[in-house]
């Protein structure tokens, strides 16, 4: 595949999304649109491969390979198995996932948010990964104990609180560092789309209590968890919230105005990314600019890092101009790919 610009056009369900997906997963070991890699098994399959040659800016080349089944994964570089997941990262490179349904970030509930966050924060904080999934597994023990008997046996349950307050307190930091890193890009970022000095805010909603004290939270709401026997406080209801011009962006802002914050927060990801790591990401561009208008088009495109690939899906190539007359493109088919 070319650097700079690769456009996959084609009918939907043909196929498009799930080759930018497979370059994700292969790159960064996670789904862009699911939390649990099984889902990315064909039906009536029990497993997948993925494969595929990674080229960095100074030269640097590696073949890298993921297996996945319910039986465990593999992960090879260069012929040779990872042991551990961040040793594999370590060969990756950063990732930016951008979608036509990113407006959820703005509309929706908190789990699109969390999913953005934890995204992100997985390629810029090492720590971050292991104490998010130790954190969800003590979650899941602590909720099976909260069910298993009618009357709680608390002392269990206890022994999990104090690992779920202890991981918890890793990730509320590091999700409000990236905040705190991310606003300043992602106000530039609105302002440029728009056109408009529109002030945005961006802040964190912590679900630990006060001072982020999640344990003792937790046992101020006892009689909480035991009516409806589940973790009722923690980084897995957190949120952030976004204003644009001291309003609510959810409630106030127009559908322009939406779609615009959308694109700044993938946008400002971008920045981050070249702020800390001084590494252009790889950019997967999934059929965003059938709902663009050109004015909005022109400015996503200028301000994307010059240095990054760009791989785009489309169902149509009506918006193409000249901006785009050196892209490579590949018409996809029930799943084959053929280069134009």
């Amino acid at each position: 595949m070319k650097p700079g610009i690769t456009i996959f056009h084609g009918d939907n369900a043909q196929g498009k999304t799930s080759i930018l997906e497979a370059m994700c997963v292969l790159l960064r070991l996670q789904s862009p649109r699911s939390s649990a890699l099984a889902d990315c098994i064909l039906f009536e399959k029990n497993a997948f491969a993925i494969g595929g040659n990674l080229v960095t800016d100074a030269g640097d080349e590696s073949d890298m390979r993921m297996q996945y089944s319910s039986g465990g994964r593999k992960l090879l570089i260069d012929d040779e198995m990872q042991k551990r997941s961040a040793d594999y990262i370590n060969h990756s490179a950063l990732v930016v996932w951008m979608a036509n349904d990113d407006l959820a970030l703005v509309r929706a509930g908190g789990d699109g948010r969390r999913r953005y966050l934890d995204f992100m924060a997985s390629q810029l904080f090492p720590t971050y990964r292991p104490a998010l999934r130790a954190y969800d597994k003590a979650m899941r023990s602590r909720n099976f104990l909260l069910k298993r008997d009618a009357s709680p046996k608390w002392p269990e349950i206890d022994a999990y609180t104090k690992i779920l307050a202890d991981q918890a307190l890793i990730v509320t930091r590091i999700r409000r560092e990236l905040l705190t890193k991310l606003t300043p890009f992602a106000e530039q970022a609105q302002r440029t789309i728009s056109g408009r000095d529109e002030k945005l805010g961006i802040e964190y909603l912590s679900k630990s209590g006060e001072n982020d004290d999640l344990a003792a939270e937790l046992l101020s709401r006892r009689s909480e968890e035991y009516g409806r026997r589940i973790t009722v406080a923690g980084p897995h209801r957190d949120d952030f919230t976004m204003v644009i011009n001291g309003r609510p962006a959810a409630k106030f802002a127009s559908e322009g105005q939406q779609r615009t914050l959308a694109l700044a927060l993938k946008l400002a990801q971008t920045e981050l990314f070249l702020s800390l790591r001084e590494q252009p990401p790889i950019l997967l561009i999934d059929d965003v600019f059938g709902e663009l208008d050109v004015t909005r088009r022109n400015a996503l495109m200028n301000a994307w890092p010059k240095t990054s690939q760009k791989l785009i899906t489309t169902t149509n190539l009506d918006w193409l101009d000249g901006d785009f007359s050196g892209a490579a493109r590949v018409e996809i088919c029930d799943g084959i790919a053929t280069i134009a």
